[in-house]
């Protein structure tokens, strides 16, 4: 099964020319599952070459504007376009009562949508994977998410198999769903004879906007692919502190520590270069990516190689993002880093 993560929108508090404000799809099979939701995020989509795709439940780390103000504008082009399915929007407390207030800017809907406030802890399965909550240090309620499969049977031995008699055919299946085998000479052959070791399932986790934080570290603990905020760089280490951001630095010693596969860095302020956010961070974790809007992380099984970066460019052509081309100079908007 597929899994991938289109950063949508990667600039920190307000919107750029080359970056939007805070929105990642993660798409895994057929379902689609969007964190965070700032401004623009229906039209960033458009843009992505992912489509505004009929996304099923979009997880919120918090109720900072940049993260959610691009909620109004999705549902109600999604009732434009007739959508029937529900839908399910997960966050921190007080996001029943956000919803509340936006009621009269959204407006009538033809599908229902449902508001799950959680606390740290499963927010949904799907199938054999689960979506966990934890607790993150952003001075507001604030919530990491990780997406985390379950672990799949060992590879079948087929040479094992063979040698212990077990006949080619409906056999192998059984065996490799757990049942056992019983041989025409009465011998019995379990699955621990010819199925090799529990392979991991896959892992994807999303800080949010926080100060590196245990929550986080144990979330991505061993995980394929960290996404962490790295809103600030040294020089202004003690503004993050403050704010209850991160460093790029911070950040990529906790993915160290974490050992995790890749680390990629998000809610980057429009003061500092991405080069200069990747520079930091590599000082302590060397697997370090600054996505654009629209790159995309492809994250294959760990037996069939290492999560790929895939840029926008290679997914779209060359001329995709020439509208964007200044994506790597700090622009001259304000940044509150809220």
């Amino acid at each position: 099964m597929d899994l991938t993560v289109t950063f949508i929108g990667t600039s920190a508090s307000v919107p750029s020319a080359a970056r939007g404000t805070s929105a990642t799809l993660i798409s895994r099979g057929g379902q689609r599952w969007l964190v965070d939701c700032g401004e623009g995020t229906q039209r960033q989509l458009l843009r992505s070459g992912v489509g505004l795709a009929d996304v099923q439940v979009v997880l919120l780390t918090h109720l900072h504007g940049d993260h959610f103000l691009g909620l109004p504008g999705m549902m109600k082009t999604f009732a434009l376009r007739g959508r029937e399915e529900p839908l399910l929007l997960v966050g921190p407390d007080g996001l029943g009562q956000l919803m509340g207030t936006l009621d009269p800017l959204i407006g009538r809907l033809p599908f229902h949508f449902e508001v799950q406030e959680t606390a740290p802890g499963e927010v949904l399965r799907d199938g054999d994977a689960v979506i966990r909550a934890f607790h993150t240090d952003h001075g507001v309620r604030s919530l990491g998410y990780a997406l985390v499969e379950d672990e799949r049977p060992g590879a079948f031995d087929l040479d094992a198999a063979r040698a212990l008699g077990v006949p080619d055919g409906p056999s192998f299946g059984i065996l490799q769903r757990g049942g056992e085998v019983t041989l025409e000479s009465g011998a019995v052959v379990r699955p621990e004879q010819v199925m090799g070791a529990a392979r991991p399932g896959r892992a994807v986790v999303f800080s949010g906007d926080t100060r590196p934080c245990a929550g986080t570290e144990d979330a991505a603990r061993d995980a394929d692919l960290l996404i962490h905020e790295a809103t600030f760089c040294d020089v202004d280490a003690q503004r993050a502190l403050e704010t209850r951001h991160s460093t790029a630095r911070e950040a990529g010693a906790l993915a160290s520590r974490a050992g995790v596969r890749m680390l990629a860095l998000t809610h980057v302020s429009t003061r500092v270069p991405p080069r200069e956010v990747r520079r930091e961070a590599e000082h302590e974790f060397p697997g370090v990516i600054v996505p654009r809007d629209f790159d995309q992380v492809e994250i294959p099984f760990r037996e069939r190689g290492a999560p790929r970066l895939i840029p926008v460019q290679e997914r779209l052509g060359k001329g995709a993002r020439e509208d964007l081309a200044a994506a790597d100079d700090p622009a001259t908007l304000p940044d509150a880093s809220l």
